[in-house]
């Protein structure tokens, strides 16, 4: 059952000492003071309602002197890792959270005391995702029941509460181990007062302790003006005609905590509530830590013997006879700093999937900084031989540098979809799952949308995206606006251009990365909520490769190259009329029929050399 208080619900606070859920009636002794943790924030990635980055709620929250901030965006947590970094840039805790929304019930922030608690709203999160879209789950309020003891559920209230909230409040505290909290929140329209007399009131009949929420929108109450546009986007409608949709007023800011403590001065256990709930959540995103599979190590080894036993068995293959001292040299070096970083298992994971690739004779090739690693050569991950190479590995990997390796791997683009399919099969989309990719406003987008809003005739919206507005984060200067026409100190013009920049790098949804995978030991779901993606027989989890590498997680890119298939073709036709059979890291190095094509310019057509700078 879930944690009760038997507090006054209104006045009484849980006292400090306790655990929050399951207090008794004792004066307060922090209810005279400030408080220290803002609860109930959103960010933008409660996508068109948030009108600020987590990183603004968070940094503005550590300015004004708050201790903790609690960020949870509606049935996601795509923004938490963002919200992590930034706190741990500014020095304010972030208590990790969910804005759960059932179909069928009040919303209910959802806190994790502990990893757990984390993996059992991770799940949760998942299963509605699965059960709608990431952009539209399906939550019911019996989902509840299947969070653990070690979650903190605040649930909020509705603007105008009534009896059928007070029997939400005690079904949730009924159907679920863990422990729920009466939320409050003062909207300044006048009611507050009467509404929370009548939500103390609530709290006491189920006896659960009532908790001052924020209930914030935006960082600043510069941001009001956006809100209501983020809202009219979101519901389709013009400004002029939004009404009741509006909001009354600018005080869903993150308000200082001496302000916070003023218009709760009558309510001062709601504030000591909200702290001790904050208090009692010991989750950090940094509590994650990432196993690599098991599958990479077969046979009894561990994953650092079998990479070594693997990048010599290559090394006596791409050298049959012998291996050069030079790269010798190379791979115990990159060895080494492999052991020393634990990233074994990483480059074994990499090493399987273009063994898979190659034994269905799928053309692969990596890329990029990888080609400085010896030990990538020898696995046949890459083909630059590192005896005619002057490779830099701390390109690569930096033991100074602390960054996760990137290895890329493109693949023929018609037979990559067998390799992701691979992936799925041997790990199972338990365990394997796409990264994805934030689709953020940029200057074109963000002016259709917003200027929509405000009523601007299409003739007007095509005026004035066939300006600048490409750049970044701007817009056409005056004098390019006069030019199509358009005063630029007209009111809504100015509006306009300034909510545009606004919302430029917004994010507008999640997407899929066009081919980063993560792959987990244990269930994927218990690091982040997972999705299925658009494309069917795929799985998408909610975070980027930059939430990733702030987390310290690897992905392996898995990606598409058309040239591939091009090459493939070439091999075969060398092949078939001239019985020669050739590999990426065989070609002739330096063929002089070639370099005197390239000399004369007659590359139209040839991957990379191609432009008119290069044939110059």
């Amino acid at each position: 059952m879930g944690g009760t208080a038997s507090d006054t619900g209104g006045q009484g606070r849980l006292p400090p000492a306790q655990t929050p859920g399951h207090g008794s009636d004792q004066g307060s002794g922090q209810g005279s003071g400030q408080p220290s943790a803002l609860l109930g924030c959103y960010s933008n990635f409660t996508f068109l309602a948030g009108a600020s980055h987590p990183a603004e709620m968070v940094e503005t929250a550590a300015a004004l002197g708050w201790q903790a901030i609690g960020v949870a965006d509606v049935n996601s947590l795509a923004g938490i890792v963002r919200a992590h970094s930034a706190a741990r840039d500014a020095g304010i805790r972030l208590v990790v959270g969910s804005r759960l929304r059932p179909v069928d019930g009040p919303d209910v922030i959802a806190h994790p005391v502990d990893r757990a608690g984390y993996e059992a709203l991770s799940v949760l999160l998942s299963e509605a995702n699965m059960r709608g879209s990431k952009a539209a789950p399906v939550l019911y309020l019996a989902d509840l029941a299947r969070l653990t003891a070690g979650t903190m559920l605040l649930v909020m209230p509705p603007r105008h509460p009534d009896a059928a909230h007070a029997t939400q409040l005690g079904r949730i505290r009924d159907m679920t181990a863990a422990r729920v909290f009466a939320g409050a929140v003062l909207y300044r329209d006048g009611g507050d007062e009467a509404r929370l007399a009548m939500l103390a009131d609530m709290a006491k009949s189920q006896q659960l302790p009532l908790t001052a929420a924020g209930d914030a929108l935006y960082h600043s109450p510069t941001r009001r003006p956006l809100a209501d546009v983020l809202a009219c986007i979101r519901e389709g409608q013009r400004l002029d005609s939004a009404g009741a949709l509006l909001s009354r007023n600018a005080e869903r800011q993150v308000l200082a905590p001496d302000e916070m403590a003023r218009r709760w001065r009558h309510w001062p256990d709601a504030l000591a509530n909200a702290d001790a709930l904050a208090a009692a959540c010991h989750f950090a995103m940094d509590d994650l830590s990432y196993e690599y599979p098991a599958e990479v190590a077969p046979g009894g080894r561990n994953a650092m013997d079998e990479l070594e036993y693997q990048t010599w068995n290559g090394a006596r293959e791409r050298y049959p006879d012998g291996i050069p001292e030079k790269v010798e040299s190379y791979l115990q070096r990159e060895l080494l700093l492999i052991a020393k970083l634990k990233f074994a298992p990483y480059f074994l994971t990499v090493f399987d999937i273009v063994r898979f690739a190659r034994s269905r004779g799928i053309l692969c090739q990596g890329r990029g900084s990888a080609a400085n690693s010896a030990v990538c050569y020898c696995l046949g991950i890459t083909s630059v031989d590192p005896d005619r190479s002057q490779p830099l590995f701390e390109r690569f990997i930096s033991e100074a540098r602390g960054e996760p390796p990137d290895i890329d791997v493109d693949f023929e683009h018609e037979r990559r979809e067998e390799v992701i399919q691979h992936i799925y099969a041997k790990y199972g989309r338990t365990r394997a799952g796409l990264t994805a990719a934030v689709i953020t406003y940029r200057s074109r987008s963000a002016l259709r949308e917003v200027a929509k809003v405000f009523g601007l005739s299409s003739d007007v919206q095509a005026a004035l995206s066939g300006q600048t507005w490409g750049r970044e984060g701007g817009g056409p200067d005056d004098a390019a606006l006069r030019a199509v026409g358009i005063d630029p100190v007209d009111r809504r013009i100015a509006l306009v251009r300034r909510l545009v920049t606004d919302i430029s790098r917004f994010p507008r949804h999640l997407s899929q990365h066009v081919g980063g995978f993560v792959i987990t030991r244990g269930r994927l779901d218990h690091l982040c909520p997972i999705s299925p993606a658009a494309m069917e027989g795929r799985t998408v989890i909610e975070w980027d490769k930059d939430d990733l590498d702030a987390l310290g997680l690897l992905k392996v890119d898995v990606l598409a190259l058309g040239m591939l298939s091009c090459i493939r073709r070439a091999f075969g036709l060398l092949v078939q009329h001239y019985k020669r059979p050739l590999t990426l890291a065989s070609v002739p190095p330096e063929d002089t029929a070639t370099y005197d094509m390239l000399c004369a310019g007659k590359s139209v057509g040839v991957f990379q050399v191609e432009s008119r700078a290069q044939m110059a």
